[in-house]
C-alpha cells in the first residue's frame, strides 16, 4: 500500500517550540512520507522528512512583501496540485495557515495555532489606541472567521487559545480539536545527562534557569530586576537564560545596569565569575537544565509553554506566570480555565504567579508586588529541598502526559475520522 503523504507548512525549521513539534512529530508519525515547506532557508531541527524550502524571507517593503505573498501562493499551490499531492496537509503559525487555507485542494486541511491570539495579534501590530491598529485587528479578526472556518481541523496547543479562538475570533468550534505539544520524553531524559564540558564550573553554584527568544513575549527584563534582588541574600546564586532574540542588546544593557556581571555567548570568555550567563541557543538545552535548582517562565503570554514540559522532563522544579495560555493546563491543571489567581499559586506539578502586566521596566524602579512573590516563592524553594524535591517528582510525573507515541495517536486520530 502506498504511504499516505503529510506536507507540514511552517516559516522555517529554526530552533522555536512550533518547529520542534514539527521535528517530534515527523519523528513520531512512522509509515508517511512526510514533507516540510520552508519559506525561509533556516534549519536547525533534525527533521524526519523531506524539506523543501520556497526561498522567500520574510522582507519589510510592502512591494516586496505582496510578491513574496504570491510567490508562496503559487508554489504551495503548484506543490499540492501536481508533486507532492499530499493526503494531509498541516499548517503552523502565520502566515503558513492562511496560504494552507488558500490554497486548499483535495488534501485534508489542517490549521494549527500556537499562541493565544487575542495577546499575541495586538502585540505584533503594535497595538494601542490607535484607529488603524483596531481596523488591522478587526480585519484579522474577520479574515479568521469567514477563511479559516474553510479548512477542515482546527487544532489548537492548549485549552486557553481554543477558547480564545472560538470566543474572540469565532471559529468553528465543532472543527476545533485541542492537542498538547508532543515530546520524546525519554530522548530529553537521555540529552539532560550529558557533561557540561566548560560550562561545569557554573554549576558548582547554585542557578536558575529560563530558556525561550529573547522577545518581549519571554519578559526576560522582569527576572532580570527579581534576580538582582535575590542577589543581595543569596550572593552565589547564577541566573542562565538560554536563547537569542532581537532583544538581546536590551537584555545585556539592561543586565549590566543592573550591576549584574553579565556573560555573553559571543563576547566573553566562560569563567564563574559572572551573575547572569546568557548562552543562546544551545544545541542540548536539557545539560544545562537538569543541573539547574529552578526553572523559571516570566511569559507575558504563551501558546502552550513547551520549555515547561522539558523541563520537567529534566526532573526539576518549575516556577511560571499564569500567563495566557498553557503554563496552568500544564503545572495545576487542577485550577478552572476562567478562574484568575491573585497570590502564588503552589499546584499539583509546579507554582503559577500572577502574570506581569506587557510593559518594559527600567533597572531603577521600585519593585512591583507580582516580582515581589516572585523572589518569596523562589526564595522558598531554594531554602526548603524538600519542597524542591516532591516537585521535581511531579514535574517529571507529569511530563510523561505529553509523550510523543500519546500526542501522535491524537493526531492520527484526526487523519481517521
Amino acid at each position: 500500500m502506498t504511504p499516505k503523504r503529510i506536507m507540514f507548512i511552517i516559516n522555517n525549521l529554526g530552533g522555536g517550540g512550533a518547529e520542534r513539534v514539527v521535528s517530534n512529530l515527523c519523528k513520531g508519525m512512522g509509515g508517511y512520507e512526510k514533507y516540510g515547506i520552508i519559506f525561509e532557508n533556516i534549519v536547525e531541527q533534525k527533521v524526519e522528512a523531506t524539506v523543501i524550502s520556497i526561498e522567500s524571507p520574510p522582507s519589510k517593503n510592502i512591494f516586496k512583501k505582496i510578491l513574496k505573498f504570491f510567490v508562496r501562493f503559487f508554489k504551495i499551490k503548484k506543490l499540492k496540485k501536481q508533486k507532492i499531492k499530499p493526503d494531509y496537509a498541516i499548517s503552523l503559525l502565520e502566515p503558513c495557515n492562511f496560504l494552507n487555507v488558500i490554497t486548499k485542494s483535495k488534501e485534508k486541511t489542517i490549521l494549527s495555532f500556537h499562541s493565544h491570539y487575542s495577546v499575541s495579534f495586538p502585540e505584533a501590530l503594535s497595538f494601542t489606541q490607535s484607529l488603524s491598529g483596531k481596523i488591522l485587528f478587526y480585519i484579522y479578526k474577520t479574515v479568521f472567521k469567514f477563511l479559516y472556518n474553510r479548512a477542515d481541523v482546527l487544532v489548537s496547543v492548549s485549552r486557553g487559545v481554543a477558547q480564545d479562538l472560538i470566543k474572540n475570533f469565532g471559529l468553528n468550534p465543532n472543527k476545533m480539536k485541542v492537542i498538547y505539544n508532543p515530546f520524546p520524553i525519554e530522548e530529553i531524559e537521555k540529552l539532560s545527562k550529558e557533561e557540561l564540558g566548560n560550562y561545569e564550573p557554573i554549576f558548582k553554584y547554585p542557578v536558575l534557569i529560563s530558556a525561550g527568544r529573547l522577545t518581549k513575549q519571554k519578559g526576560h527584563w522582569y527576572l532580570l530586576r527579581i534576580f538582582k534582588k535575590l542577589k543581595e541574600k543569596y550572593s552565589n546564586l547564577k541566573l542562565i537564560i538560554l536563547g537569542e532574540g532581537k532583544l538581546k542588546d536590551y537584555l545585556v544593557e539592561f543586565s549590566q545596569n543592573l550591576n549584574l556581571k553579565t556573560f555573553v555567548w559571543d563576547r566573553d570568555t566562560l569563567s564563574d565569575k559572572f551573575d547572569v550567563y546568557f548562552l543562546g541557543f544551545q544545541k542540548n538545552p536539557f545539560k544545562f537544565i537538569s543541573r539547574s535548582k529552578i526553572f523559571v517562565l516570566p511569559s507575558l503570554w504563551e501558546g502552550f509553554g513547551n520549555v515547561l514540559v522539558e523541563a520537567m522532563a529534566c526532573g526539576i522544579p518549575v516556577v511560571s506566570s499564569d500567563c495566557k495560555s498553557g503554563p496552568r493546563e500544564i503545572i495545576a491543571p487542577e485550577i478552572a480555565l476562567d478562574e484568575r489567581i491573585e497570590k502564588p499559586f503552589f499546584g499539583e506539578y509546579g507554582i503559577l504567579i500572577p502574570p506581569f502586566e506587557s510593559k518594559f521596566k527600567s533597572p531603577e524602579e521600585t519593585l512591583e508586588e507580582k516580582e515581589k512573590m516572585w523572589i518569596e516563592v523562589l526564595e522558598k524553594l531554594l531554602n526548603d529541598e524538600e519542597l524542591r524535591k516532591n516537585y521535581s517528582i511531579k514535574a517529571k510525573q507529569r511530563s510523561r502526559d505529553f509523550t510523543l507515541e500519546k500526542i501522535v495517536r491524537e493526531w492520527e486520530n484526526i487523519f481517521q475520522n
